[in-house]
């Protein structure tokens, strides 16, 4: 039975792998990566792999006095602490929940990101996540701790909330979108089909010191996301057109065009290299993943 370490173990992602986690037979030990912040401790239980999920994640219309430094407190100091106390409690692989963002935050000619692609963060929660994949790497090189990082795209599931959650309760009341004009592709991830990719990560010999983009396989537009939603709420879908360019002048002139970027930006990762490497491909289909969230 191997022993692993999670933080971030009540969040999101958290409660669905200690749940599968503990269905495989692995012994979890939760841990409160807030005591570590504040120095409440000094010690992680034996273990023989730690799996860090929580972080500061991207705050949207941050009010702090000085983001990147608590960025980096809290994702960067933190991991760098944790890291060395895992690595004292003889853990042998350490598995790093990043994000894509820490390359970009679209990508062009629909031409999907890779591992090869330089990074380039543009906000300080996607700095800070670099700095620490870069800290990661390199206390690899020295300690001899194994390390894997992982890059997941939007993460949706059982539990989603923030602005998915909005386009599945706009969906269920069949509210009209207009994106009918929006051509992007965009990879998702869903929640099971992550887990299954930290349940490989943990033990792939191949898997160590290497970085992986992970996805559903399959990219999907807005206007397409949309429509698959309402199909599995057993309902019509409503989209209409809108050219792009008024979508992005009206956001200018409302204050919301970031969001607006977002949505009609294509952001694609290639997943190929955990297929290539680890044998591994997303067990779980989009449509289906769609319908057993929505059924949630």
């Amino acid at each position: 039975m191997k022993r692993v370490i999670v933080t971030g173990a009540t969040g999101f992602v958290g409660r669905a792998l200690v749940s599968q986690l503990i269905k495989d037979g692995y012994q979890v030990f939760p841990v409160s990566f807030t005591n570590f912040l504040h120095e409440k401790n000094n010690s992680l239980p034996d273990a023989d792999v730690c799996i860090h999920l929580a972080a500061r994640v991207h705050v949207m219309n941050d009010s702090h006095p000085n983001p990147i430094e608590e960025y980096r407190r809290i994702n960067f100091d933190g991991t760098k602490l944790l890291a060395d106390l895992a690595y004292r409690a003889g853990v042998k692989r350490f598995v790093y929940m990043s994000t894509v963002k820490v390359v970009a935050e679209s990508s062009l000619c629909n031409k999907p990101l890779t591992t090869l692609t330089i990074p380039s963060p543009k906000d300080p929660y996607a700095i800070s996540k670099l700095e620490s994949e870069n800290y990661l790497l390199e206390f690899s090189k020295d300690s001899g701790m194994e390390v894997v990082v992982i890059r997941p795209p939007l993460i949706y599931g059982k539990g989603v909330k923030a602005n998915f959650l909005s386009l599945m309760r706009a969906s269920q009341k069949r509210i009209p979108m207009p994106f009918l004009g929006i051509k992007n592709l965009r990879s998702l991830v869903s929640l099971r089909n992550l887990v299954s990719f930290i349940s490989c990560a943990i033990t792939h010999p191949a898997a160590a010191n290497q970085i992986f983009f992970v996805s559903d396989g399959v990219d999907i537009s807005i206007s397409e996301l949309y429509k698959k939603i309402s199909i599995a709420f057993g309902v019509s879908p409503r989209v209409f057109f809108v050219p792009v360019f008024v979508l992005r002048g009206l956001a200018l002139a409302v204050g919301k065009k970031a969001a607006v970027d977002r949505l009609c930006e294509s952001l694609q990762v290639d997943i190929s290299k955990n297929k290539t490497i680890l044998g591994w491909v997303p067990p779980y289909s989009l449509e289906d993943s769609i319908l057993e969230m929505v059924s949630s």
